[in-house]
């Protein structure tokens, strides 16, 4: 059995996005660098599904590039709810910002520039979801900082959390902090957990 062919059929059994969003991912091929960073379908709509059924008035996407995820939970946001996202690349902001103002839910997200753990620093109130998907080397220090922030029975979903697989035997950085992170966050008394095996990986957290 291929498990590819597994993937791709779970890929067309799942609803599609809305055109935007498509157009987004087309767009992100042609213009960007580095478009592999895009979340991809079958996260995006877990992560609408997730807001839908969550409903959070407030959510801190950790790494925003060219805006499907930050889009994708908006769909499944209420009206009045507001996204905070953190990102360092001001052309994926200016390339982002365009999606978003043709976007019924664009409104609800403000992206901040600069580096995230300066920008969580600055942040006040309590967050129902977070959204980590930014540089790996400092997942660790990202799930550390954003949770004084969490509210209780808040969500952190944690992207990329197999990293390739490197997870099995890491070498470098940014594997060592990855593996390091789902290794406390297993043993963490203040959340519970269920770690997917999901696209590369998925790790939603829910804070008591």
């Amino acid at each position: 059995m291929d498990l590819n062919h597994l993937d791709d059929y779970c890929i067309e059994t799942t609803q599609s996005e809305p055109d935007l969003l498509i157009e987004l991912v087309e767009k992100t091929y042609s213009d960007m660098g580095y478009p592999n960073k895009l979340s991809g379908k079958v996260i995006g709509r877990t992560l609408k599904l997730l807001a839908t059924i969550k409903q959070p008035k407030r959510v801190l996407e950790i790494g925003m590039f060219t805006g499907y995820s930050a889009l994708s939970i908006a769909e499944g946001m209420p009206s009045d709810g507001e996204i905070i996202c953190c990102e360092t690349n001001p052309r994926a902001i200016e390339f982002a910002q365009s999606f978003f103002d043709r976007s019924p839910h664009g409104h609800k997200i403000k992206p901040i520039f600069g580096p995230a753990l300066e920008t969580i620093q600055n942040l006040d109130g309590l967050f129902d979801f977070v959204f980590i998907d930014a540089d790996k080397r400092n997942y660790l220090n990202y799930y550390q900082a954003v949770m004084p922030l969490v509210s209780k029975g808040g969500l952190i979903v944690i992207d990329n959390s197999l990293w390739q697989g490197r997870v099995l035997d890491p070498k470098e950085n940014s594997d060592f902090a990855v593996n390091e992170l789902n290794e406390l966050i297993a043993k963490d008394s203040r959340v519970e957990n269920v770690h997917l095996n999901v696209r590369d990986g998925l790790n939603l957290v829910v804070k008591h």
